[in-house]
């Protein structure tokens, strides 16, 4: 069955220039499990993916971001990273000064990260953490993924 996906994911950078990720939880039926991945998720109805991301993470770390506190980083459009048979449209955002003493994470845990860290962890990224995390490392614009 062909499926696809709307998601709004974010890289959070911490008030020292940390990078705040996700460890993905390791339950039956969850896409990715155990792998480091960015705060975000599925979109829902009509919101657009700003609204999304903006939900998605007040949900995820019980700490509110204003829409005007993200800033667009990259998208990707193709054939589903994850999901076999899918495809997908995702936005990713960055959000600065996020301050971790404040987070309740809900889902998964918290991983923060030094910059100088992230190489090592590479290994660990689910795909689209990867993407986005190589595209803030080094300033790429937008990708199309292949149909």
């Amino acid at each position: 069955m062909f499926r696809r996906r709307e998601i709004a994911c974010s890289i959070l950078v911490d008030t020292r220039g940390r990078l705040l990720l996700q460890r993905r939880d390791k339950i039956p039926g969850i896409i990715q499990p155990g792998k480091v991945s960015l705060f975000g998720g599925h979109r829902e109805g009509k919101e657009t993916y700003l609204q999304c991301v903006v939900r998605e993470i007040h949900e995820e770390i019980s700490y509110f971001v204003s829409a005007g506190r993200f800033r667009h980083l990259t998208s990707y459009d193709g054939h589903d990273l994850e999901v076999r048979g899918g495809s997908v449209h995702a936005e990713f955002y960055v959000a600065d000064d996020i301050p971790v003493d404040k987070l309740l994470v809900t889902e998964g845990s918290l991983l923060i990260a030094d910059p100088d860290q992230v190489p090592r962890l590479a290994s660990q990224f689910t795909p689209y953490a990867s993407l986005a995390i190589e595209a803030f490392s080094f300033g790429h614009g937008s990708r199309q993924g292949a149909s």
